[in-house]
């Protein structure tokens, strides 16, 4: 049987009563989750959320055109806990970035006139503990200049979770990106594009002068219970449509030669890593139209020649002292 199925129905409780978490652990901050047919796993998500040690003020759920038990879940939980509310749209079609974009704007929408420092994307099929929150914004609290952090993303591979392949230092993974609410306004929320919306949101973020990080600290460690990017796509149309992403959002050739060099050493080793090359050399090809503006590319690929420069420049130093050491 299904666990997240299983439990259900369940309330834990310790937590069956919003009203018994004490006042001074209500937080200053928003959630907004867009979900489409999401009721294998939205109860588990809820369920971490409801037990955190720092409450949101609001949250969002977004149902898009969910046609399973997703609106009856968070209904259920709704009842019982007055900070959660359930938003319905109905988007056509099978969903993209575009159309999560979309329904994160509408849920923001909702909760804009709510007091509130930070805003936090989650999706609808992760877990963590129960302190994750208060960790992200403590984060916050030690840094002014950070506008946009999160966790450490795991993805299900199987019946085992792998940490998801991304820099710490400028990245985090789009299901738990939390921004300050200034960031967020700075970059005007998630633009609708077709290309990956939390790649666009972090480098807007940057542009705007925030600092973007990851957390590595084991309060911080999120499990993704389906795999980022795999619904109703395969292997091949996966790796891809990355390639094409990259191409849309004005990667540089250069640096993503390096990053799929980089990532030949992991599954489904070189053959990703050559079908996302294949991608964004299609997409040249065919002049595939650029989802950002000029400004926008411009930034990131000089952002990203910065980045070459800094490595082989650190290769190089580390060949020469390893020359040295040698002669020595």
């Amino acid at each position: 049987m299904n666990t997240s199925r299983a439990m259900y129905g369940r309330l834990r409780p310790s937590v069956t009563r919003s009203e018994e978490r004490k006042e001074m652990n209500c937080s200053h901050y928003v959630l907004v989750t867009a979900a489409r047919d999401e009721e294998e796993y939205i109860a588990e998500t809820i369920r971490s959320v409801i037990s955190q040690t720092v409450l949101p003020a609001q949250w969002v759920i977004v149902s898009d055109g969910s046609i399973d038990r997703t609106d009856e879940i968070v209904k259920q939980f709704a009842a019982q806990f007055d900070f959660i509310r359930l938003l319905r749209i109905d988007t056509q079609g099978k969903p993209t970035y575009a159309s999560k974009a979309r329904a994160i704007r509408q849920g923001y929408e909702q909760v804009r006139s709510i007091p509130h420092d930070y805003v936090g994307i989650l999706d609808a099929d992760v877990t963590f503990g129960s302190n994750y929150y208060e960790s992200v914004l403590k984060r916050f609290d030690e840094d002014s200049r950070l506008g946009l952090a999160g966790g450490i993303l795991f993805d299900r591979r199987g019946t085992k979770y792998v940490r998801q392949l991304t820099t710490m230092e400028w990245s985090v993974s789009g299901p738990i990106q939390m921004f300050r609410r200034q960031c967020f306004e700075d970059i005007g929320g998630y633009l609708p594009v077709r290309a990956g919306v939390d790649a666009v949101a972090e480098v807007m973020s940057r542009m705007h002068g925030w600092v973007v990080r990851s957390f590595p600290h084991p309060e911080m460690l999120v499990l993704h219970h389906r795999e980022t990017a795999s619904r109703g796509s395969g292997l091949v149309k996966r790796f891809f449509r990355s390639g094409q992403q990259s191409y849309r959002l004005g990667y540089h050739f250069l640096f993503l030669l390096g990053r799929c060099l980089n990532r030949a050493v992991h599954r489904p080793y070189v053959l990703g890593s050559v079908l996302s090359l294949c991608g964004y050399c299609w997409s040249w090809m065919t002049r595939s139209a650029r989802e950002v503006p000029p400004e926008f590319v411009a930034y990131l690929r000089a952002e990203q020649l910065g980045r070459i420069r800094s490595a082989l420049g650190g290769a190089l130093a580390g060949g020469m002292i390893h020359q040295q050491e040698r002669s020595n």
